[in-house]
């Protein structure tokens, strides 16, 4: 099973995602975050095998935060969205 978390400052992103996600039978998301500092603190939390991660957002950016996580969460790999 593949652990997701899902990081987008829009809520309505992050349940289309969700949604998506459900229909796949060998993924499940573990947790969401609405920025790059919410991230950081979820991901070492539930250590995901995948963050989707939006790259502009409030408070910390996307690239920020994957540049922080390359350190803290080295077992997750991190996919960056648009």
């Amino acid at each position: 099973m593949i652990r997701l978390a899902l990081v987008d400052d829009q809520a309505i992103v992050r349940q289309g995602l969700r949604m998506r996600l459900l229909l796949e039978a060998d993924m499940t998301v573990v947790g969401e975050a609405s920025n790059g500092a919410e991230a950081l603190t979820l991901v070492q939390q539930l250590r995901p095998d995948v963050v989707l991660m939006d790259i502009e957002m409030p408070e910390m950016d996307g690239i920020s935060a994957t540049l922080a996580l390359q350190g803290l969460a080295p077992q997750s790999a991190i996919i960056m969205l648009s």
